[in-house]
């Protein structure tokens, strides 16, 4: 692999890797305060694919059922499973046609594994230490199978995007609205009391009605009314991996000027344009299948992510239903 970019150079010394955030994946809400990367009437906005082929492909036929053209973003971690020299480059093929950014998987994918941050999750301390430990293993096998060609390629993706979808200005990011890993835009943290004033404060800085995410793998939309006006938050969770409990489909963020052709699980309208989280039902046996041929049991990503992919999350939709 080549030298990394100066700006993926350099992660803190201090902090256990997976669970720090690097400096260098921290941003001013002000960045959004900027003309629009483009404008698009239907926007997807999909993290956390993972890997998944299966999703890959139902994503394409939900799309299909669109009247006007689709933009797909694809925000951060759609790599992570496909440890596999051909079952990456597949997903490469996937994200590449459309707008991909970078999310922490991608970023220490870029970066030489002698200066990296582990999985770049900065995962709260509410996570176990095991499940930090997993996910730095699972990064380090998937940079064995990433060509150097190709991580060079996610070295130069952007962190965030801005676009308008009808009269709406839209932040797309990967974590939240200062980091690429930030929790800000988890459920818990954004039903929390406490944080509102400093939320109220970040959306007058970056203007914008709202913020796209993923980061957190647990799905959520909130919408407020701040003194700087009202800001809506959409986290999509995963579109390659089950979001509720008792379920085995994943999800996409839909933000358009027209009704969704399938039904949304939930979501809201503002200003004539729908935010909604739709559930993209792929093939499960087949990701399994192959999940299974890479990850079995014993392996770090079976550890972690086996029973969600069953059985998903301990996790229900009312939690992520606009309140």
């Amino acid at each position: 692999m080549n030298a990394a970019p100066s700006h993926l150079r350099l992660v803190p010394a201090e902090g256990a890797a997976g669970r720090v955030c690097p400096y260098d994946y921290r941003y001013s809400p002000r960045v959004f305060a900027r003309a629009p990367d483009f404008a698009t009437d239907t926007l997807y906005v999909i993290g956390g694919l993972y890997g998944n082929l299966a999703a890959l492909a139902a994503i394409e036929k939900l799309t299909a059922r669109e009247r006007a053209p689709v933009t797909q973003v694809f925000n951060g971690d759609f790599h992570w499973f496909d440890a596999d020299p051909d079952w990456f480059a597949a997903v490469d093929r996937g994200a590449a046609p459309h707008r991909p950014l970078r999310g922490n998987v991608e970023t220490e994918l870029a970066r030489p594994a002698d200066i990296g941050a582990g999985c770049g999750c900065a995962y709260p301390e509410s996570v176990s230490t095991d499940v930090v430990a997993r996910s730095n293993e699972i990064l380090a096998m998937l940079q064995k199978a990433a060509p150097s060609a190709a991580r060079n390629r996610l070295a130069r993706l952007p962190m965030h995007l801005v676009t308008k979808v009808g009269g709406l200005r839209v932040g797309i990011v990967h974590g939240d609205a200062t980091a690429l890993a930030g929790w800000r835009f988890a459920q818990d943290e954004l039903d929390d009391p406490q944080r509102r004033g400093r939320l109220d404060e970040i959306h007058g800085a970056a203007q914008v009605d709202v913020f796209a995410s993923t980061h957190t793998c647990l799905a959520v939309v909130r919408d407020f009314s701040f003194s700087s006006g009202q800001l809506t938050v959409i986290n999509n969770g995963a579109a390659g991996m089950p979001n509720f409990s008792g379920t085995r489909f994943g999800l996409v963020t839909r933000i358009a000027t027209t009704p969704s052709p399938q039904p949304p699980l939930y979501g809201i309208e503002r200003d004539g344009v729908h935010i909604d989280a739709i559930a993209l039902p792929y093939d499960n046996d087949v990701f399994l299948d192959r999940f299974l041929k890479r990850w079995p049991e014993g392996s770090p990503a079976y550890a972690s992510y086996h029973a969600r992919i069953v059985d998903g999350p301990d996790y229900t939709i009312a939690l992520a239903r606009p309140r």
